[in-house]
């Protein structure tokens, strides 16, 4: 009875970690999971620009980003969950800009005021 019940404890975690690992990995794009907060302003072969809006106490979903570029467009808080569970408290400043490395992310606006900000995502160049 003892290893049947291991048996069925083995089956079930090993079908969430790969549950975990699949929806992690395969992380989607944005704009097409969150269209409500995520808003294509501008594409071409090199880059992809983003107009990112969240209003108060809204949360997307998990999602990948490539390498980009972030300017915020208004002040505001934030808190980003990434795929291991861990989380970051982020607060900024319109006008700020930063660089960012490719993310999978789960952003949530912690403040009382909407924010805005642009994203420009880089894609990578076929050198063939």
């Amino acid at each position: 009875m003892k290893t049947g019940r291991l048996s069925i404890f083995s089956i079930l975690f090993t079908g969430m970690a790969f549950v975990f690992y699949f929806n992690t990995t395969l992380a989607q794009d944005a704009a097409e999971v969150d269209p409500e907060h995520y808003k294509v302003e501008f594409e071409n072969d090199q880059v992809r620009v983003l107009r990112i809006t969240y209003g108060p106490g809204e949360k997307s979903v998990m999602h990948y980003h490539p390498e980009s570029m972030v300017v915020f467009l208004t002040d505001g808080n934030g808190k980003f969950t990434f795929p291991d569970g861990t989380t970051e408290d982020s607060k900024f400043e319109a006008g700020l800009f930063l660089w960012m490395p490719e993310v999978t992310h789960q952003p949530e606006n912690t403040g009382k005021e909407p924010f805005e900000l642009i994203q420009i995502e880089m894609k990578k160049i076929d050198d063939d």
